[in-house]
């Protein structure tokens, strides 16, 4: 687990490292309401892909036996649901377009229905690649799909300075995915329907925790989109990627490559439960200081990257931030679920999230917009978190000392480093405007990183060395530096 891990992380490194550079040029060539504009098409999308959730590459990965029929039938159901898909949105464009009364949507959404097709009709034979551990072909492939879109929206962000540079870049995304994926494996997919009960008793599950997820993390899109406009939305979609690069995006791909792994030890509860804790310490050790950096250097950050017309996505970062820490060390425990074949115990923790989330979204937004709804994420968080944790406990037999003793110094650290950065940005406020943002932002992000590093180093010293996160990093990250190699032995 530990290899593909490691090359998942550089997977998202690459891919949130060039969306990163295209979002910056992006958003320098383009306004707000233009990624507004975009998140409402993608928002109405994301509803009729629904039918193509049920999260057949789950299902195959989890079954040790699946064999061709699993597969065929996975691909025949994708490409079923993906042309079922991209017709249905032709049909409501028109409409989606009269609700938002926004008349560009229409013929946004009718491109971006052709992408829905031509991914419904991807080889299913690469998630062969997580399935038999093969991760670094799986970054290849990956890498690959996100290099073409690069390549294409940025050179045509320049010369057509619009929206449509982001609608013909998603369009090639997702034809070059398609095409890839068949340059990429050998498997040949047939229309098969044969092991259609096999796949749907296990999937059920995962359509409708794929819908309870997509209620959670895209309802904001809708509510936004029809109160507040596009300007509006384009800054809460911005926010959100920015705020939740170093977290949930950072953090998805060790889920990504630790899953198979928990499905290999599934019988097998305390290499389970090892492993469980092993990797929320090096999901914390990570996710807790980049989140909370992020939120302290918001506001110079956003003037030096973004520029000054994306001022008001400040606040909107900063509260999404702090979201973002609360969702990657949660994200981890639907997969144990999934490794566990109870996908319901998900299911049943992401619809008490959906019911408190709504109507916190439904009054929030409208008393304050944008903010609203970044609050109402937030909050929402807060309350889950102890229900999650105590769910998976018990299905672990985890006590509450031993998850403790692996969080403890990285919460500290943080504090201590977001403390440092506040006062580092703060006392640089003096400079002169040309000099100061670039400056608060240079000096907050060394200050937090050496900060971070050496009171938690400390603190695992004060701690007699336990073994850990700490330990699992100097061991495995760093060991050819000599003094890192010192310091673990």
């Amino acid at each position: 687990m530990a290899k593909g891990a490691v090359w998942m992380v550089l997977f998202k490194f690459t891919e949130r490292g060039l969306g990163l550079i295209s979002t910056i040029i992006l958003a320098r060539l383009l306004l707000p309401a233009d990624f507004g504009l975009i998140a409402m098409a993608v928002s109405i999308i994301a509803v009729l892909e629904l039918l193509n959730s049920f999260g057949f590459d789950t299902v195959l990965i989890q079954n040790p036996d699946a064999n061709r029929s699993h597969y065929d039938t996975a691909w025949t159901f994708n490409v079923i649901f993906g042309t079922a898909s991209s017709l249905i949105l032709f049909l409501l464009a028109s409409p989606a377009a009269a609700f938002y009364d926004e008349p560009r949507l229409e013929m946004v959404i009718d491109f971006l229905a052709i992408g829905t097709f031509i991914q419904g009709l991807g080889n299913v034979g690469v998630v062969a690649f997580r399935k038999e551990l093969e991760f670094n072909k799986e970054f290849k492939f990956l890498v690959a799909k996100k290099l073409i879109s690069f390549c294409i929206t940025v050179p045509l962000a320049f010369i057509l300075k619009n929206y449509w540079a982001l609608v013909i870049g998603m369009l090639a995304g997702k034809s070059a995915g398609m095409a890839l994926s068949y340059l990429v494996h050998p498997y040949r997919p047939r229309f098969s329907l044969a092991a259609r009960h096999e796949l749907f008793q296990f999937s059920k599950w995962l359509l409708l925790n794929n819908l309870l997820f997509f209620l959670r993390f895209r309802s904001a899109h809708f509510i936004i989109g029809k109160t507040a406009g596009t300007h509006a939305l384009g800054l809460y979609t911005i926010a959100y990627e920015i705020s939740n690069l170093p977290t949930t995006e950072l953090i998805a791909p060790i889920n990504r490559a630790v899953y198979p792994g928990y499905a290999k030890m599934s019988a097998d509860k305390a290499s389970l439960r090892q492993s469980f804790l092993n990797v929320i310490a090096i999901i914390t050790l990570f996710a807790l200081p980049a989140g909370t950096g992020i939120a302290a250097i918001a506001s110079p950050l956003v003037e030096v990257v973004l520029g000054t017309k994306w001022m008001d996505a400040v606040p909107l970062i900063q509260i999404l931030a702090f979201f973002g820490i609360l969702t990657a060390i949660q994200t981890n425990t639907g997969y144990i679920y999934l490794a566990l074949g109870r996908p319901r115990v998900t299911t049943l923790l992401s619809g008490l999230s959906v019911l408190l989330l709504i109507p916190f979204l439904l009054w929030l937004t409208s008393r304050n917009g944008a903010i609203g709804a970044a609050w109402a994420y937030l909050v929402t968080a807060l309350v889950m978190t102890p229900p999650n944790f105590i769910f998976i406990m018990r299905q672990l037999g985890i006590k509450l000392e031993h998850l403790l003793s692996i969080l403890w110094r990285p919460i500290s650290a943080t504090l201590a480093m977001f403390l440092i950065v506040n006062q580092t940005v703060e006392f640089l406020s003096f400079l002169p405007d040309n000099f100061r943002a670039l400056a608060q932002l240079a000096a907050g992000i060394v200050a937090g990183g050496v900060s971070y590093s050496v009171i938690l180093l400390v603190l695992w010293f004060v701690s007699s060395k336990p073994v850990g996160a700490e330990r699992m990093l100097l061991d495995k990250l760093l060991p050819r530096i000599p003094v890192f190699s010192r310091l673990g032995k």
